[in-house]
Parts: structure tokens; C-alpha cells; sequence
């Protein structure tokens, strides 16, 4: 088992990586008590029974798939479910699914008493090499994503490499895209690992050494005030073509390998297409350049009409720049249509 502490003075907490954890989950989380399991329907139901089974008392709480999900409706619902089913302060919350079962169950767990423990059992790649950790719990308003949240740690995280096993190919390729941007920003060996290695053999790896990029950040800048905002690399760009899309079909991390691909050097671009391309992810789809605009400024993360971008001139680092919005589109638009 691998254990990567998280250290964050008064909420410290560890990430465990082990195959089968999730079987043993009773030797590491406190479930000697009632636990609100939140999941989705798109997750295997075995994993929330394989984790219920090991509960003094459980509740099983399964939400839509997809981000329709991070609503304040759901949020809602997950908050009245744990008051009809008598839970205290004492309780506490499990997520098991990907990231948006995390954010959702992690912002309720945030707001039910003023806050109760809250664990996270991410089942995709994309939640367990990111969204997992950190903090960042939200739900989307009005079409805007992660507009109201709260930074809430998890007491603990269980990384399973084993329940990927049920994932289709192309989730896989979507997570592995937010492995290839923490090589970027961070660690040009990891880079090196997905231009010359085997992708498959070398999972477990990538997913300890992205984890350990992110962890070093959030321990440095836990509320984004300033480093943790490189963590963004490629999802300006990223966000604006997945909201502008919708539910057309495009996965987050889809949507950050293209947004990458404009804030990245020539000789960058030049060596980032074909790792793109051998995670499974798509190098261009339709631009409707216009939407992705509106939707990609029309965010928490701009100002006025300028907005903060993290370019990468080398890989294993990167800067953030403040830069013009249409200046942006522009890059954008010279780099993704060619």
C-alpha cells in the first residue's frame, strides 16, 4: 500500500493506494457508526453494497449520472435524506463514484450540521488521480459549473486501481488527461513515462506520482490564492468547450486535452499531440467558437475581460499569465484549427 499524507495542519489526512482496498475499507475508515453512502447509477452497485456490508448502519443514496446531478435540487435532496434518517454530527458521509458524486457528496457533508466527516472512495481514473483530493466540493447554478461550494477536506481518501476495471475505455482516456496535465505543469519524467511506456502496466504509478503533484500544491495553496490556480492548466479553454457542448457527449477530461493544446509552446504541442493521441483523446472535434467563449468567461475564474491562463514553454513547468479573453480565443483558435 502506498500512503501519500496530505498536510494540512489541523485537517491532515492520508491517501491510501491499494488494490482492493475497498474489500478492507473497515480497517481504515471509522464506519462504527451510520454513514450516508452517495453513488451514482452509472457506478457498479456492488461497490456501495461491498462498503455498506462493512457499516454499523448505512444509508445507500443513489443520484442520475452525469453533472445534472451537481444541482442544488440533488443537493437538497442528499441534505433532507440524512435529516429523515436521523443522522448526527457523529455520522458521516462516504462518496463512492466519480467526481461528481465526490463534489456533490463532499458539499453536503460540508453544509449538514455545519459539517460531518466526509471520506472518498473515487471509482474513476479521472476522480482518483484528481478530484479525490484537495478539498474542492460544488455544485453547478444556472449553467455555471462549480459556482457554489466550499473547500471541505475528506478525513480520508481509498484509491482502489481494481474498481477501474468495470470502466469503459474512453473514461479511462478522459482521466488519463488530467494525468498528462500534472506531467506538464510538474514532472517531465511522468511525461517521458506516456511518450515511452506502456500506459496500462504503468497505472498504479501514474496515479501515485499525479496524486503526489497535487497534493504538494493544495499543501502550499490550499484556497487557491495563488499556485493551485496551475492546477487549472487547460481548462479555460477546457470549461468553455464542455459547457458550450452540454450533454453533446464530450467528457471533462476530453475537454481539457484540447484546452491544453492552445496554452502550450510549438515544441510543447508538438510532443503533446501524440501522448493525446496514445491516451485515446481526441486532437479536434467542431468549434463553435462563439459559445466557447461565452461559456468559457462567463466564470468565477474571470475578470472583466481579462482572465489568468497557465501556459507551459517546457514540460515539468509551467506560468500563470494574465491575458486578454479574445487574445485567448485567438490562441485557441490558432492552435486547434490549424
Amino acid at each position: 500500500m502506498t500512503t501519500i499524507h496530505m498536510n494540512l495542519g489541523e485537517d491532515r489526512y492520508d491517501i491510501l493506494v491499494k488494490r482492493g482496498i475497498l474489500k478492507n475499507a473497515q480497517e481504515h475508515l471509522n464506519l462504527n457508526r451510520r454513514v450516508f453512502i452517495v453513488t451514482d447509477a452509472g457506478v457498479p452497485r456492488e461497490y456501495a453494497n461491498t462498503l455498506a456490508a462493512q457499516c454499523k448502519e448505512s444509508v445507500i443514496y443513489t443520484v442520475e449520472m452525469g453533472e445534472g446531478s451537481k444541482s442544488l435540487r440533488v443537493f437538497g435532496e442528499l441534505l433532507k435524506a440524512m435529516l429523515k434518517h436521523g443522522f448526527s454530527r457523529k455520522d458521516c458521509a462516504v462518496a463512492v463514484g466519480g467526481g461528481v458524486v465526490g463534489d456533490l457528496c463532499g458539499f453536503a457533508a460540508s453544509a449538514y450540521m455545519r459539517g460531518i466527516d466526509f471520506y472518498n472512495i473515487p471509482t474513476t481514473l479521472l476522480s482518483q488521480i484528481d478530484s479525490s483530493i484537495g478539498g474542492k466540493t460544488a455544485i453547478n447554478l444556472n449553467g455555471v459549473k462549480n459556482i457554489v461550494g466550499a473547500f471541505y477536506q475528506p478525513k480520508k481518501v481509498l484509491i482502489d486501481p481494481d474498481l477501474l476495471k468495470t470502466l469503459p475505455r474512453r473514461q479511462i482516456s478522459a482521466g488519463l488527461a488530467e494525468a498528462v496535465k500534472m506531467a506538464l505543469i510538474a514532472d517531465a519524467p511522468l511525461f517521458e513515462l506516456f511518450e515511452q511506456g506502456d500506459i496500462e502496466s504503468n497505472l498504479d504509478e501514474i496515479i501515485i506520482r499525479s496524486l503526489s503533484i497535487k497534493k504538494n500544491v493544495v499543501e502550499q495553496d490550499e484556497k487557491e490564492a495563488g499556485l493551485r490556480k496551475i492546477l487549472n492548466f487547460g481548462h479555460t479553454i477546457g470549461h468553455g468547450i464542455e459547457s458550450s457542448t452540454g450533454n453533446k457527449g464530450l467528457y471533462h477530461g476530453e475537454c481539457v486535452a484540447l484546452g491544453m493544446l492552445p496554452m502550450c509552446s510549438e515544441e510543447v504541442r508538438q510532443r503533446l499531440l501524440p501522448v493525446l493521441t496514445k491516451c485515446g483523446l481526441k486532437t479536434s472535434i467542431n468549434y463553435h467558437w462563439d459559445a466557447i467563449a461565452e461559456a468559457a468567461f462567463h466564470d468565477k475564474k474571470a475578470d472583466g475581460d481579462q482572465v489568468s491562463v497557465i501556459l507551459v514553454d517546457e514540460v515539468g513547468s509551467c506560468k500563470v499569465q494574465t491575458m486578454a479573453c479574445v487574445k485567448v480565443i485567438e490562441l485557441a483558435k490558432a492552435a486547434l484549427e490549424g
